[in-house]
C-alpha cells in the first residue's frame, strides 16, 4: 500500500453554518489528511473560491459564478429580531402583518436580499456593517432586523430575543466547489455529507 502525501483539505463556513459532525467524521475516515476551517463572510464566499484559499465551502445561496457546483443542503427559516421588551416577543411566531409600522435595518452582509414586508418602515439609518451591529442596535430598542435563525442564535444576546417569521424569506445553504478541482477530498465529503459509509463507492 502506497502510503499519501501529507495534504490539508481547507474547508470554507459562512457564519451560522455548522459543520461539526460532519468534520468528525473526516477526522475519523482521513487521518492522514488534516482539515482546516477558513471563516468566510457571504459577501467574499465566491471570491475565496477565486482566489483558491478554499477547496470548497458550505455558502449562501444562490451563488452567481457558473463555474462552481453546488449541492443544496438545507433551508434556514427567517427570524425577526429585536428588543426583549418589544412587543413582538410575547407570541410565539409572527406574521408579516405583525410588523405593521416596524423599522427594518439592513447590513452589508445581509443574506436575505431586498424584504418585501409590507407595511414596515425603512431604515432612514445607512446599512450597518454586520448583523452583530444590527442585533446591538435593536436590541437597544431601535427598529428590527430580520436574519437567518442561525445568526439570531450566534448573536444572541440577552436583551435581544428573536421569532420564527413565517411567510417570510428562507435562507438555502449549501455545499460548493470549483468544478475544476473536483479532488478525490471533495469527493470525500460530499460522500459524508451525503450520509456514505467508509466503504460505500462514490
Amino acid at each position: 500500500m502506497v502510503e499519501e502525501e501529507p495534504r490539508v483539505f481547507r474547508l470554507g463556513i459562512v457564519p451560522g453554518a455548522t459543520v461539526g459532525r460532519w468534520v468528525d467524521t473526516w477526522k475519523q475516515r482521513m487521518p492522514h489528511v488534516a482539515i482546516e476551517i477558513v471563516e468566510l463572510s457571504a459577501q467574499a464566499q465566491e471570491q475565496a473560491f477565486a482566489d483558491e484559499r478554499i477547496d470548497a465551502a458550505l455558502v449562501r445561496l444562490p451563488l452567481t459564478d457558473p463555474e462552481l457546483q453546488v449541492i443544496p443542503l438545507y433551508e434556514e427559516l427567517p427570524v425577526v429580531v429585536a428588543s426583549a421588551e418589544s412587543h413582538l416577543m410575547a407570541a410565539e411566531e409572527l406574521d408579516i402583518a405583525d410588523l405593521a409600522g416596524e423599522v427594518v435595518l439592513t447590513t452589508h452582509e445581509d443574506v436575505l436580499g431586498p424584504l418585501d414586508l409590507p407595511g414596515t418602515r425603512p431604515s432612514t439609518v445607512q446599512p450597518l456593517n454586520t448583523t452583530q451591529d444590527a442585533i446591538a442596535t435593536v436590541a437597544a430598542g431601535v427598529g428590527i432586523v430580520v436574519v437567518p435563525m442561525s445568526l439570531a442564535r450566534l448573536h444572541h444576546r440577552k436583551d435581544a430575543g428573536y421569532r420564527v417569521l413565517r411567510g417570510g424569506p428562507r435562507a438555502p445553504v449549501g455545499f460548493a466547489w470549483p468544478a475544476a478541482r473536483t479532488t478525490a477530498d471533495v469527493e470525500t465529503f460530499i460522500g459524508i455529507i451525503r450520509g456514505r459509509t467508509a466503504n460505500s463507492s462514490r
